[in-house]
Order: C-alpha cells, then sequence, then structure tokens
C-alpha cells in the first residue's frame, strides 16, 4: 500500500514539474513571438531601386557601423543608366569603419579582389591598375553620402562589396541586369 502511494505521490510531482516546463516554454514562445512582430513594424521598408521620370534608375543603399548593406541584391535593366547613392548612418571614422560600393565585372574573384584592394589604401582600396570595376562610390565614414551615376552592363549577374579590408566578408551582395 505504501509503495502504490509513494508513486502516486511520485507522478504528481512529475506531472506537476512538467506542466510548469510547458507553461514556461509556452511564455517564452509568445514573448520571442510578441518580440519579432515589434521589430517587423519599426522597420520600415524603403525601395532599393526607383526609375525617375528619365528611366533612370536611382538606386540606394544604406551601410552602418554594424558592416553591413541594406540589401542583397538590385535588379535594373541592360544599358539602363543609374544613379547609385551609398549612405552611410554610422558614426565611425572612415579610417576606421569606412565603406563604399564596389560593382565588379563578370568571373572576377572576389577574395582575390579584396586582397589587392586592401592593399590600396592610398587609392581608397580600388586598385590602381584593376581592369575589374564596372563602377564604385567613393570611400566614406559615418554620417556621409556619396552618389556616381554609370550605365549598366550588359544582362548577368555582378558581385558588389564593400572593399575596405575585410569588409567584403559581410559587405556583399549581387547586382542583377536583366
Amino acid at each position: 500500500m505504501k509503495q502504490v502511494l509513494v508513486v502516486f505521490i511520485g507522478a504528481i510531482f512529475f506531472l506537476g514539474c512538467a506542466k510548469e516546463k510547458k507553461d514556461v516554454q509556452q511564455k517564452t514562445i509568445k514573448t520571442v513571438k510578441k518580440s519579432t512582430v515589434a521589430t517587423k513594424k519599426k522597420e520600415k521598408k524603403i525601395p532599393t531601386v526607383v526609375v525617375d521620370q528619365d528611366g533612370v534608375a536611382v538606386v540606394s543603399i544604406v551601410s552602418s557601423d554594424k558592416m553591413k548593406f541594406n540589401v542583397k541584391e538590385f535588379r535594373v535593366k541592360a544599358n539602363q543608366k543609374i544613379k547609385l547613392t551609398l549612405t552611410h548612418t554610422g558614426k565611425l571614422n572612415k579610417k576606421i569603419m569606412g565603406h563604399n560600393v564596389v560593382i565588379l565585372k563578370k568571373g572576377v574573384k572576389v577574395s582575390r579582389f579584396a586582397a589587392d584592394a586592401a592593399a590600396a589604401r592610398q587609392n581608397d582600396y580600388i586598385p590602381v591598375a584593376s581592369n575589374e570595376v564596372i563602377a564604385h562610390t567613393k570611400m566614406i565614414g559615418g554620417g556621409e553620402a556619396t552618389t556616381i551615376e554609370f550605365t549598366a552592363p550588359e544582362s548577368g549577374v555582378y558581385d558588389f562589396i564593400c572593399s575596405f579590408p575585410a569588409h567584403y566578408a559581410m559587405m556583399k551582395g549581387k547586382f542583377i541586369v536583366e
């Protein structure tokens, strides 16, 4: 009889603990869902490419002190005129956390180009003798912006990176020409 009573009390204790653990898990899941929804509401999606009345693709890319571009890709038409603006929303100086946008030609190995760029400090980290670049912005620091204009090449997928030393690993994307 005592054994049955001990088993019964043990089962009640076990089920009570399991229910508590489940309640804690459910509360955690609800909290995570609420914070995800709140984060999504805060983000305001700004279009990366807008075509103006003259047919120019106006491209806006934003970077920060967190070594990120706000876009992973952007699309334009072949031979379309492009006006690309890079804005650095961070606070750090360009010598510490500089950013640029470098659009590479097809077939350029990004890691090799980035290594060459890292050695070109005197030229804003753009290799002087390179013929592997379609277009690039100047290097900017926190609170600055720069704009370039160029014509899109032929259809294809091209890489774009930040050429500041080691940034290309996180600051990269695809420039898609249709």
